[in-house]
């Protein structure tokens, strides 16, 4: 009787342990993907941090190369910050801001077809959810610029939508309006540019371009 006892109670003891081993077994599992998750989150976020540490320091050299005070070093504080430009889209490729950061270190280098390659990477879908509409905007003129500097038949062609596009986003850009005046006075669009013309000059009173432009379209 006594043996039949303890082996139900050996029985009990097992299955307590059975059961404790399958409880663990059961929270590691359902606790181990977002271990993971969690992880990579932390990886990642890293990663960011040191991207934007790239970045800051990118900018500054940038600062620095155009600076007229550093004229006879220009060429090799570019060459720094465009390799920190480089770092930090190499551990953050979804931040437009370095796209952009390096876009305007290659054209400052006199690269415009580079910078407008880096400028299209900043626009991209992959990155351009990073930018706030104002910034969108500005990259979009900066990229309006480029095309219409670099005298390319497919660039120059999309350099009005992309000026359309940077004053719906931005539209107290004076300098956006301005251009994409200029843009549709070549086109021969002369109301559109008239107009373009006046919100530039609405914005940005001493704008002699914009006032130039309509007094040859004989407006005030």
């Amino acid at each position: 009787m006594e043996n039949d006892e303890k082996q139900a109670m050996v029985r009990d003891i097992v299955l307590q342990v059975v059961l404790i081993l399958l409880m663990v077994l059961m929270f590691l599992a359902m606790h181990g993907i977002p271990q993971r998750l969690l992880a990579k989150l932390r990886f990642t976020n890293r990663r960011g941090i040191e991207a934007k540490r790239h970045f800051v320091k990118g900018a500054q050299l940038l600062a620095q190369a155009r600076s007229p005070k550093n004229r006879s070093s220009s060429k090799s504080l570019a060459n720094e910050a465009l390799a920190e430009a480089e770092k930090a889209i190499a551990l953050d490729p979804k931040d437009a801001a370095s796209y952009l950061l390096k876009a305007m270190v290659l054209d400052l280098q006199g690269f415009r077809t580079s910078a407008l390659d880096s400028l299209d990477a900043a626009l991209s879908p992959l990155a351009a959810a990073s930018l706030g509409d104002g910034e969108r905007g500005d990259a979009l003129l900066k990229r309006a610029e480029l095309k219409i500097a670099v005298s390319q038949r497919g660039r120059v062609d999309s350099a009005q939508s992309d000026l359309t596009e940077s004053v719906k986003l931005s539209p107290k850009n004076a300098k956006a309006w301005c251009l994409l005046g200029e843009c549709y006075e070549k086109n021969k669009m002369e109301e559109e540019a008239r107009k373009a013309y006046k919100e530039a000059l609405e914005l940005e009173p001493q704008l002699s371009v914009a006032q130039e432009a309509l007094n040859r379209f004989g407006s005030s």
